[in-house]
Order: C-alpha cells, then structure tokens, then sequence
C-alpha cells in the first residue's frame, strides 16, 4: 500500500504510494487512516489546501506556533517541486537543520512533516501541490522563515516570491517555541 522511508529529521518522513499504470493513466491511494495509524502518523487531517505554481516559484518557509502547530502531508498532483522541511524543535538531533527532495506527480511520492517543522518548495516545473494540515488555518499563529536563511542550496537563487515570504525574518533571528517530543521519532 506504502512505503515509508525515514529522512535524516527524526519524525519527517518520505512515503510512497502504490501507483497502479494503465492505458488510461495512474490511480494513487493517497491516504490510508490504519495505515498511517499504525505508523504513528497523523490521521486527523483539518484542512486540505491546494496551490498551483509557475516553474520558479519558491512558497516558504511556512508553519504555525503552538498552541496551532500541524502536521502535514504534501503530494504533487501535477508537476515536480523540490521541497524543504527545516527542523525547528529545541533538544531534536537535527534541530536548524533542513532537508530536501524532490516530489513529483510522476513519482507520486509524498512528504510527511510532524508539528514543528518548516516547509516550503521550489517548483521545477509547473506544479499542483497538494497539502493536508492536522489544524485549521490561524492567520495570527501562521509565520515564516526566510528563505535564504536557512543555509540550502536552493537550485535558483531568483525564485518568484510573494511579498510576505521576502518579509519573513531570518533564522538566526528566529526563536522556535518548538519542543522535540521523543514520540515524534
């Protein structure tokens, strides 16, 4: 049904689905509630949203703060991005430190980000990205980090920015209200 591949941030995980081919196309299953049950991840699923980006748009890096912190699940449903998860839990092994890889509608692969994590991505191409959020929208909690700040390099340094993600403060100015939670691993 999946696969479920750690990355180096304790919690954050690359899932991939089973893709059935066809003539007609690809069908992708992509959420099973006892699957993710049985995996310790999150089930409960608030919102879902969509964006649509142009090749070269960067959207990040975007969370909430507690007590409105979420996990996600994001997936391309067209196109391909390069998506980041930056750790910002106090006490975790990799907290500052960020990955990246690559999601893709070919691939149909999947990120899963526990609560206190950054994202944001780059889109390669054209790209429809789906995500779904563990807790509904609250303008006052959602904030950023820069995105040049974090120390990735990113495979354009131009990227197309909203107003709002070039005013996001650095990560050196930044004070997370995170905690590492030992069941997050």
């Amino acid at each position: 049904m999946f696969e479920r591949h750690k990355t180096s941030i304790p919690g954050c995980y690359q899932i991939q689905p089973n893709v059935r081919l066809d003539k007609r196309g690809q069908f992708v299953k992509t959420f099973h509630t006892e699957y993710f049950k049985k995996n310790k991840l999150e089930t409960n699923f608030k919102e879902q949203y969509y964006s649509i980006s142009k090749k070269g748009v960067l959207r990040g890096m975007h969370f909430q703060v507690p007590p409105f912190g979420h996990s996600k699940l994001v997936y391309c449903t067209a196109g391909a991005i390069l998506d980041v998860a930056l750790d910002l839990r106090k006490n975790s092994p990799t907290f500052l430190k960020h990955i990246s890889l690559k999601l893709s509608a070919d691939q149909a692969n999947m990120i899963y980000l526990p609560e206190g994590l950054a994202h944001g991505f780059l889109s390669l191409e054209d790209a429809t990205v789906i995500y779904n959020v563990s807790t509904v929208y609250k303008p006052e909690a959602d904030l950023g980090i820069l995105w040049s700040s974090i120390g990735m390099d990113w495979p354009d340094t131009q990227p197309k920015l909203s107003e709002r993600d070039e005013s996001f403060q650095s990560l050196e100015e930044f004070e997370s209200p995170f905690e590492f939670r030992s069941y997050q691993q």
